[in-house]
């Protein structure tokens, strides 16, 4: 079905989820390889955000879900009873559609996470200074440290919570649509983000753009009414897909 990766890091099996009465996958199988983009695309409601959640325990915090079949992280199953879900959730850190920068200062931004692991003094600094680096906002921030995120521009904020986010060290980073509120020049930079963050993380970006799929993903998966389709090089799926329900959302002919 798809070219020979290296050992998945996340395996998806059968995987069947709920909301209520009302089922939002359907069969889901999937494998994420490391140091890679992979990108889930499809219409509104298909379940590609559910099946983000799902890889980090997120939809747990909704009532009355449920879901069947097996998620596995480098092996082991992520909804065993004796995982821990916050633990888990710094290895599989989230970026939001809409930036969530907490009301305090950029550095205390990246530095919550670090704290509550008992980082502190230069080891602290350094680590907030890389994970500003890492995630391109390090030149425009190194001088105001102090001041409050919330004045930072919109695509400042983006990049400082994906700076949040990888600062505890993760292994693979969702993105809920990352850049659907941002104009197209934070955009660009968010997606170049992207390309450079591949090399530490295997990132798995939900993206209604279908020209962002393919300009930043290695991998894409397109689902439609809860099933996945396709899941393929991204290459391939853009220029060869193998149904044509893939086909015709590409192209525009529905979506």
């Amino acid at each position: 079905m798809h070219s020979v990766m290296d050992k998945p890091i996340i395996q998806i099996s059968d995987l069947d989820f709920w909301y209520g009465e009302s089922q939002a996958l359907f069969g889901v199988n999937v494998a994420i390889g490391p140091h890679r983009t992979t990108a889930l695309i499809g219409p509104s409601g298909c379940g590609k955000s559910t099946l983000l959640r799902c890889l980090n325990r997120m939809n747990e915090l909704i009532e009355q879900t449920r879901m069947t079949g097996q998620i596995t992280m480098n092996g082991h199953d992520i909804n065993a009873p004796d995982v821990d879900v916050i633990e888990l959730r710094k290895r599989v850190g989230m970026v939001f559609q809409k930036s969530n920068p907490f009301p305090k200062s950029i550095f205390e931004n990246v530095a919550y996470g670090l704290r509550i692991q008992g980082l502190k003094g230069a080891e602290l600094e350094g680590r907030v200074e890389r994970s500003l680096r890492k995630s391109a906002l390090w030149d425009e921030a190194k001088d105001r440290l102090q001041e409050s995120a919330l004045q930072l521009s919109g695509g400042q904020q983006q990049r400082l919570c994906i700076a949040r986010t990888i600062a505890v060290e993760p292994e693979v980073v969702l993105m809920d649509e990352p850049c659907s509120a941002l104009d197209p020049t934070a955009t660009s930079k968010i997606e170049e983000l992207i390309q450079d963050l591949k090399q530490f993380y295997t990132i798995v970006i939900v993206t209604h753009n279908m020209q962002q799929a393919a300009r930043c993903s290695d991998y894409t998966a397109f689902f439609y009414l809860g099933k996945l389709i396709e899941f393929d090089e991204t290459t391939k799926i853009f220029t060869n897909p193998g149904h044509k329900q893939t086909e015709d959302y590409i192209t525009g002919r529905f979506g």
